[in-house]
């Protein structure tokens, strides 16, 4: 057997293993599960530029980015900051907008999810032209599982692979079913999409409606976050997620969640962290108020974009003057 054929059974098991583990954990949660999808904080940092400006570079950079200016020297990471702001200007005019600095922010504060991407591209793009078909896919993750009509784990794989197929094709914007690496991302990550969301909605309802009519009731959503297992006494956080569907995820009050329901839980319209953050980094930054930015206002303030060997040695001097 060719070393190539080993990895790619190596890489099916890996992922038909991932496969199974998830339908495990849908078919009998035994512990609180968490479906809703928050937009994460910017850092764990605290935001107060009156004692530094941690938060703001971990927000611009990504908190491992960030960390790497710290070993530059104040001209270093000037020119590297140039460099980056000439990527933030999407439409090269010359200047930064806020929402040239929010597209940015977000797309930092996701290196692990592209990251992701990156490390599975290869594996599926079997002939190596920068894409990967849904052949492609169906091939390295499904391949022999599907010749076997009876497989003996009682895992569907046929239907595991059709919904696959399903979302492939959601992000798939141009409908060739060749996904490019940002339609990709879409398909493995559709929770970080706009125009994912209705498939996000779609497979969670699919998954928690046992009786499939379509709405999620009251038992089918605490069945998905908890299994009796025999026991009477429900702990106290499965009384209150009976209250909070009553209470605030059953709008209309008819006792089942529908798909506007369902889309309100699980993809909240949560605070806009990076929005606010590129509001501050505008305003902090324009100098002569014209609501954007050049080169120049932004690599002036650089210390409130990017660290350095400077801002990190006073940081240090102020920890040691609090000592």
């Amino acid at each position: 057997m060719k070393e190539t054929d080993l990895i790619i059974m190596d890489l099916r098991q890996f992922l038909m293993c991932l496969s199974l583990c998830t339908a495990f954990a849908l078919s009998k949660p035994t512990e609180k599960k968490d479906r809703v999808h928050h937009e994460p904080q910017l850092s764990d940092k605290v935001h107060n530029d009156a004692q530094n400006f941690d938060y703001d570079h971990d927000a611009f950079l990504g908190a491992e980015e960030a960390k790497t200016f710290d070993q530059l020297t104040p001209e270093e990471s000037k020119e590297r900051l140039g460099v980056i702001v000439d990527k933030i200007d999407a439409d090269k005019d010359g200047f930064v907008t806020e929402g040239e600095l929010k597209s940015w922010i977000k797309h930092a504060q996701k290196k692990y999810i592209y990251d992701n991407v990156e490390n599975q591209w290869q594996e599926f793009d079997m002939n190596q032209d920068g894409l990967i078909s849904w052949d492609e896919y169906r091939n390295v993750t499904y391949g022999t599982y599907l010749d076997d009509p009876d497989p003996d784990d009682g895992f569907n794989y046929k239907q595991m692979m059709i919904r696959d197929e399903r979302r492939f094709k959601m992000a798939d914007k141009d409908g060739d079913l060749i996904a490019t690496k940002e339609e990709f991302t879409a398909f493995l990550h559709p929770e970080e999409y706009d125009y994912m969301k209705d498939i996000v909605v779609q497979e969670t309802m699919e998954d928690i409606d046992k009786n499939a009519d379509g709405f999620i009731d009251l038992e089918e959503y605490i069945g998905d976050m908890y299994s009796h297992d025999g026991n009477t006494d429900e702990p106290e956080w499965v009384k209150t997620e009976r209250e909070q569907f009553v209470e605030f995820r059953d709008k209309n009050r008819d006792g089942k969640m529908d798909k506007e329901e369902t889309k309100d839980w699980i993809l909240p319209s949560d605070y806009d962290h990076a929005e606010a953050e590129a509001r501050h980094l505008v305003y902090e930054s324009d100098q002569n108020k014209d609501g954007k930015l050049t080169k120049e206002e932004i690599v002036d303030k650089y210390d409130l974009f990017v660290g350095s060997q400077a801002t990190d040695f006073g940081e240090a001097l102020v920890r040691h003057d609090e000592f």
